[in-house]
């Protein structure tokens, strides 16, 4: 008897150790046709393996791409598709450019940061000042989220007069907040797990 881990590692696990076996013997064929007879059908296995997948755009295209790749891109056949290069197969994708710059409130994060930013740069009117009001209401759900006790209003203002250089200076007097009690609260029901 022979213990599959004996048999080396398995490149492709979740098509099993059948499937590689039988791409291992299409390995050994000498004639051509006959190789990518034997290939197809080994495509065809594949395929019943995972019949959710045929939707998939691409699907028979991904399974010719595994069969190389099983086969260490040693199969001498006509493949029905350009198959990945094996140079390809293990290039590191280019890194995404992000942000370095330093979150100043943690609770706040960098998009509320970057929204205070912009609407201290909008126009005095109706509209800045329903912006800061929605941005001064989600300062203080944030807040409230991280830190569960009560927040003065002037705390909000504060930290929006600081996030936006100035630009934005509200009072209690100019704009009246949610209740920090009814922030809680809200979080608290939706936390509860549901009779049934």
């Amino acid at each position: 008897m022979e213990y599959p881990t004996l048999e080396g590692k398995l490149i492709m696990p979740e098509y099993g150790r059948n499937i590689q076996q039988m791409i291992a013997h299409a390995l050994t064929i000498d004639d051509r046709e006959e190789r990518t007879r034997c290939v197809k059908t080994i495509i065809n296995i594949m395929g019943n393996m995972f019949p959710y997948l045929r939707d998939v755009n691409d699907f028979k295209h991904k399974l010719w791409d595994h069969v190389a790749i099983m086969s260490d891109f040693k199969l001498d056949i006509d493949f029905p598709y350009e198959i990945l290069q094996e140079e390809n197969l293990y290039t590191r994708p280019e890194t995404v450019p992000y942000k370095n710059s330093r979150i100043r409130y943690m609770h706040y994060g960098r998009t509320l940061e970057e929204m205070i930013e912009k609407v201290g740069e909008y126009p005095e009117g109706e509209e800045k000042n329903e912006l800061i009001r929605l941005i001064a209401n989600q300062m203080k759900k944030c807040f409230l989220t991280w830190n569960k006790e009560v927040v003065d209003d002037r705390k909000i203002f504060d930290d929006l007069r600081e996030l936006s250089r100035g630009k934005i200076d509200v009072s209690s007097d100019f704009l009246k907040l949610i209740e920090s009690r009814d922030v809680l609260n809200s979080h608290k029901r939706s936390n509860k797990p549901r009779r049934k």
